[in-house]
């Protein structure tokens, strides 16, 4: 496969096809985490991987895009039922870890049920091999119950010096394994090509994930734990200076009624960051630390929306008096693009601005709703 670089012992059209009818996102979670848990051993293969580790290394890459981000898997995929159940189990502080990092994840399902649950390496770790081993797996009736997963360790054991393929078992017996001993000459191919290697499983895991979620905004941002959030400073100087302005001292937190003091605020993701994953101005209002805090990632009542965006409109006007002309069409870009405007001049129209947000900003509330996002929230005061 032309995507991956080549080797001269190893067989790596065959992992090309690894991905070849995929149903579900388990071969993408499995490949990634041999790799993730290669990386952090230095590619040290003395030692088995686990099926135990497996598990809890695929549910930590999969909790973000659907714990947080809440991705549909797809139908047929129980990881969504498996992290449900977590997040049940562990209450609030599941939802820490995007910030806490992997590491307090993986600690938190070793210890959890799920930790020890055995389905996730019913089938995985014994189809991902079928592409090594084709020649040899003729006879096998790969439809049928487990008599593939029956087969497979006992040829893959067998076969692992002549044939190398990516691992083998810790035992012939299918009810036996538990762990995987990776191949060496793989490991080495891996480590030498790790990003490359990487980018490829997670491209292939993006168009997957990319058909089960067709409208979901910013996906490629969705599949994995956010490193660091993109810096937002631009547009707190551009509220900040608007606040300061004679006219916006007269804004307010639309949330609460409460006034807005430059120094003090935070800037508020209408829809939230974890839907739509982006920080442009159109979808940012000037608020409150604690309001915001309060609000989270939850969908803000109806009954925002007017003052939302008269807040807007009016920070328009401000910005086109302080700017210089070039700053200025640099920061309403966004609004023009994204609000799908026809004309520059129409975002000073209140008129048209509502109905422009009202297009833009209904379909994805519905869309954020379906997925598992709370609804209807108000600020109250024990908020």
């Amino acid at each position: 496969m032309d995507s991956l670089p080549r080797s001269e012992h190893l067989d790596t059209q065959a992992l090309g096809r690894i991905f070849n009818n995929t149903t579900n996102s388990y071969k993408f979670l499995f490949l990634l985490s041999i790799m993730d848990i290669l990386a952090r051993r230095n590619f040290d293969v003395k030692t088995p991987v686990s099926f135990t580790d497996l598990t809890v290394e695929m549910l930590s890459i999969a909790w973000v895009p659907h714990t947080f981000f809440k991705l549909s898997f797809g139908k047929q995929d129980s990881i969504s039922k498996k992290l449900d159940s977590l997040v049940k189990e562990l209450g609030e502080p599941a939802f820490a870890f995007t910030t806490m990092g992997k590491e307090n994840l993986r600690q938190s399902l070793a210890s959890s049920s799920l930790g020890k649950d055995k389905e996730l390496m019913r089938y995985v770790p014994f189809r991902l091999l079928i592409p090594f081993l084709e020649d040899e797996l003729i006879q096998v009736d790969k439809s049928k119950g487990t008599i593939l997963e029956n087969a497979m360790p006992k040829i893959a054991n067998d076969n692992f010096d002549r044939k190398n393929p990516l691992y083998k078992f810790n035992s012939d017996n299918y009810k036996d394994c538990e762990s995987i001993c990776i191949n060496t000459e793989w490991s080495e191919y891996l480590q030498a090509n790790f990003t490359i290697i990487y980018a490829w499983v997670s491209w292939n895991w993006l168009q997957f994930m990319q058909k089960r979620n067709p409208s979901t905004p910013n996906l490629s941002k969705k599949l994995f734990i956010p490193i660091n959030r993109e810096s937002h400073e631009t547009q707190s100087d551009y509220w900040k200076k608007i606040l300061n302005h004679e006219k916006g001292k007269q804004l307010t937190c639309i949330y609460s009624k409460t006034e807005l003091i430059t120094n003090e605020i935070s800037l508020d993701h209408y829809l939230p960051w974890s839907f739509v994953a982006h920080n442009q101005l159109w979808n940012l209002i000037p608020t409150t630390r604690s309001v915001n805090s309060s609000k989270s990632n939850i969908l803000p009542d109806e009954k925002y929306f007017d003052a939302f965006v008269e807040t807007q409109h009016a920070g328009i006007h401000i910005a086109k008096q302080i700017f210089s002309e070039r700053i200025f069409e640099n920061r309403i870009e966004c609004f023009i693009s994204d609000l799908s405007l026809k004309e520059t001049s129409d975002i000073f129209n209140l008129t048209t601005l509502r109905d422009a947000y009202k297009q833009t900003i209904n379909p994805l509330n519905n869309l954020a709703a379906n997925q598992g996002f709370s609804t209807g929230w108000q600020f109250n005061l024990t908020s």
